[in-house]
């Protein structure tokens, strides 16, 4: 998987939101913890814009920003060949984006996307508002390489319920209830019995604290 295939099968803005929502909610309900989360959600990253956000802790990540203009997506993977810093100019990969739309440029510059100034990235992608499809650059590929689409957006392209428990099974070494992962994938409101089959360490008023912050539905502040 690339670019091109991942644009092929992303839903529509509000879809992707709540998927995004739902996978960092189940990491919060799974480990119980804020901190070092693989999928993240923060709904005020900045004036106007929510965030989704991905880091596995050895150097690779993404990052979708949902603002006013549309979404902006973005993902770094630190091994490919397409990184900027592969070459001496350290430079984006041609085409990777030639043709964003002025409205989303100035998030390339953003300091949590460069690393002294240099904008790093292997992934772009995007959607406007009143557009009617996702789009990314005229980037071509080499065939000895890819730019990380597949491992990084692996989970969020699948775009199941099953395909996270899959990721989170590996990742978390332990067995999920699938109807558990479910419900809160689907947004549903917390119940005892699901919490107590993520987390049974997590109580239900701490547990609607934590998916509260990044507003799932259903959770509170307390």
């Amino acid at each position: 998987m690339n670019v091109h295939d991942l644009i092929r099968v992303l839903p529509d803005i509000p879809a992707l939101r709540a998927r995004c929502r739902a996978m960092a909610a189940l990491e919060l309900l799974i480990s119980g913890k804020v901190e070092y989360r693989y999928f993240s959600y923060d709904p005020a990253w900045g004036p106007e814009v929510e965030a989704a956000l991905m880091n596995n802790g050895s150097g690779d990540e993404y990052a979708i920003l949902f603002t006013p203009d549309g979404v902006f997506g973005r993902g770094f993977d630190h091994e490919s060949w397409m990184s900027p810093y592969t070459n001496e100019d350290m430079e984006l990969w041609p085409g990777l984006v030639d043709t964003l739309p002025e409205v989303f440029r100035p998030l390339l510059a953003e300091p949590a996307f460069c690393d002294d100034e240099v904008q790093v990235a292997t992934v772009v992608f995007w959607r406007e508002s009143a557009d009617t499809a996702w789009r990314a650059g005229p980037v071509e590929i080499p065939a000895d390489t890819d730019d990380g689409t597949g491992h990084l957006f692996r989970v969020l392209a699948a775009g199941t319920a099953e395909a996270y428990r899959e990721f989170a099974e590996g990742y978390y070494e332990r067995a999920l209830d699938p109807a558990a992962v479910r419900h809160v994938w689907d947004l549903h409101p917390l119940t005892e019995t699901v919490l107590k089959a993520l987390n049974p360490n997590l109580t239900l008023a701490r547990a609607a604290s934590l998916v509260g912050r990044i507003g799932y539905p259903g959770g509170g502040t307390t």
